[in-house]
């Protein structure tokens, strides 16, 4: 019997795919040879998932992979109308990136609270200037996106002592609907934006919701890049509509030298990091073929996206 076609969109270094010797015939591909690829594989691994290669590539003529798995929690990237319209099965890495994030987002807020930028700034020009802190247990933060991984952000804020309201696209228990994002934004002390990039949440983050935003205010970005409009939020810093921001996703990326979000006052710029920890490709390596082989024993997959949503629900 011959082995499945495996097709690997590459990046730098490669997955781990020895478990899959014999089992699998793997095929390795760039985002020029891609599409001359896609007749022929039976599962797709989008390992380099910065790429929107799949998206360009989708459309043409021939058959598809019957099931893709990108190495991400978002799936903005790869989807087109023909993929979502398609019998192909989309799985992401739900379950590896929660935790290092929600510590990131964590790190954020002692930061700011704690005035950290400004110690590290003053230290490296050997000056001594007292200051004091801001508590952090007793103040409030709404987290936006009701995923695993804005609620392991709120988890993590909870067991700070910080009061945690979380918004989702349909309110359930313990979840807030979008109704209430407004009133909850403005009594936020920290607002932390953790959704899935969809037609309803891109550029939701605007000048508006950033003027309802109380002063005191700061604002942490872990999801997409394009929930945020830049603009407005650079000018919210510098008018001081809000105390401080940070972001760890851009609308490109990677920022360039010359982009003025390296400049504005308030805003702490991370290199899409937050959930990469010593060891993660290893683990979504080993997610990979731990589904593979599900896939090929006839198994139900988990992980399974809702093509329409851009997410995988009901989590």
């Amino acid at each position: 019997m011959t082995a499945p076609t495996l097709l690997v969109l590459d990046a730098d270094p490669r997955p781990r795919l020895g478990r899959l010797t014999g089992r699998a015939r793997i095929v390795h591909a760039d985002e020029d040879s891609l599409a001359r690829h896609l007749p022929d594989a039976d599962v797709l691994l989008v390992w380099d998932f910065t790429s929107t290669a799949v998206r360009d590539a989708w459309p043409g003529g021939g058959p598809r992979p019957r099931w893709v798995h990108t190495a991400s929690a978002g799936v903005d990237h790869l989807m087109c109308p023909e993929l979502a319209a398609s019998d192909t099965v989309v799985t992401n890495a739900r379950g590896i990136f929660e935790q290092p994030i929600a510590e990131y987002v964590a790190a954020l807020v002692l930061a700011m609270a704690k005035d950290l930028p400004r110690t590290l700034e003053l230290q490296g020009r050997r000056e001594w200037r007292h200051r004091e802190g801001q508590r952090l247990a007793g103040t409030r933060a709404c987290v936006v996106g009701s995923g695993p991984i804005g609620r392991a952000i709120a988890r993590t804020l909870k067991a700070l002592g910080v009061t945690t309201a979380v918004v989702g696209r349909v309110p359930r228990t313990g979840i807030h609907g979008p109704q209430d994002l407004d009133r909850l934004l403005a009594r936020a002390d920290w607002v932390i934006s953790a959704a899935p990039l969809t037609e309803d949440t891109r550029g939701m983050f605007d000048t508006r919701r950033f003027g309802v935003m109380q002063p005191s205010a700061r604002f942490v970005n872990v999801g997409r890049g394009p929930l945020v409009v830049e603009d407005a939020l650079a000018q919210a810093l510098v008018k001081r509509w809000i105390a401080g921001a940070a972001l760890d996703v851009f609308e490109s990326e990677p920022l360039t030298p010359d982009s003025p979000l390296w400049q504005v006052p308030g805003l702490i710029v991370s290199p899409h990091m937050s959930g990469d920890t010593v060891g993660w490709r290893d683990d979504l390596g080993a997610q990979f073929v731990e589904l593979y082989e599900r896939w090929a024993a006839g198994r139900s997959l988990s992980n399974v996206v809702d093509k329409k949503r851009g997410y995988v629900p009901g989590h």
